[in-house]
C-alpha cells in the first residue's frame, strides 16, 4: 500500500494552508460545486436529528471504472444521484438506475468535490443501518462518498481534501467529532465500503495535523 502519510503530512507547512479551503455557511461547503439532488428528506426535528456522526463511503460506476461521463460529459455518479443515470449507458445501471439515493458530498479522483444535499437535510446514503444502538443513521449522520472501490487505493488529493471538510464538519458541527465512521461500521452485513485500502491512519493524523 502507498504511504499516504508520508505524502500527505511531508509538509507541515502545506497542511496548514489547507486548513482554510472550506468553510460551511447554512450548511452549505464554500469551495465545493453545489447540485441539488431531489434524494434528500428533513432530519427529524427532535433531538436524533442532532447532526453527530459523519459516515464516509466509496463509488465508481461503472465499477471500478473511475471518472467515466454520460453523453452529456455528466459523470455518471453525479447523474445518478440526479435520478439521471442512463441504463442503456453500461449494463450494471440497469440494475441501479432506478435506485434513490444521495450523498451530501462526492469526492472525485482529482480532489474535486460536489455537494448534493444540504448538510442540514437528511441525504439518502446509510440505507438499513445501525451506530451505538441507533438505527436509521441518514437521520444524524453527513454522507461522504469518495470515488473509488475496495481494492484499489485512494489518491493522495482525495485524502488532503477530505481531511479539510472534516476539519471544517467538525468546525460546524462539534458533535461529529467523536464518530467518524465507515458505512461497514453501521451496516457490516450489508457493506463493505469505503474497503480495505482506505487508510484511517492517515486520515486521522492528517485531521489532527490540520486542527493543531
Amino acid at each position: 500500500m502507498i504511504n499516504y502519510a508520508k505524502i500527505i503530512l511531508s509538509s507541515v507547512k502545506s497542511v496548514y494552508l489547507m486548513c482554510s479551503a472550506f468553510v460551511i455557511q447554512h450548511g452549505i461547503l464554500q469551495g465545493a460545486t453545489f447540485i441539488q439532488s431531489e434524494n434528500f428528506n428533513a432530519r427529524p426535528a427532535d433531538k436524533t436529528g442532532l447532526i453527530t456522526g459523519i459516515v464516509i463511503h466509496n463509488i465508481s460506476l461503472p465499477p471500478s471504472q473511475f471518472g467515466q461521463v454520460n453523453a452529456d460529459g455528466v459523470h455518471h455518479v453525479k447523474a445518478f444521484f440526479q435520478n439521471q443515470l442512463n441504463p442503456n449507458d453500461h449494463a450494471y445501471f440497469q440494475d441501479i438506475h432506478t435506485l434513490k439515493v444521495s450523498a451530501h458530498l462526492f469526492i472525485e479522483r482529482n480532489g474535486s468535490v460536489t455537494q448534493f444535499v444540504n448538510f442540514n437535510d437528511r441525504a439518502w446514503h446509510a440505507g438499513q443501518s445501525t451506530y451505538l444502538g441507533r438505527q436509521n443513521c441518514n437521520d444524524f449522520t453527513i454522507g461522504i462518498e469518495l470515488e473509488g472501490a475496495d481494492d484499489i487505493p485512494f489518491e493522495a488529493a482525495q485524502y488532503q481534501v477530505l481531511g479539510q471538510i472534516i476539519v471544517a464538519i467538525y468546525d460546524a458541527y462539534p458533535a461529529t467529532r467523536r464518530h467518524l465512521m465507515g458505512h461497514s461500521d453501521i451496516a457490516p452485513h450489508r457493506k463493505t465500503d469505503p474497503g480495505k485500502y482506505f487508510d484511517w491512519q492517515t486520515l486521522r493524523a492528517l485531521v489532527a495535523q490540520m486542527m493543531i
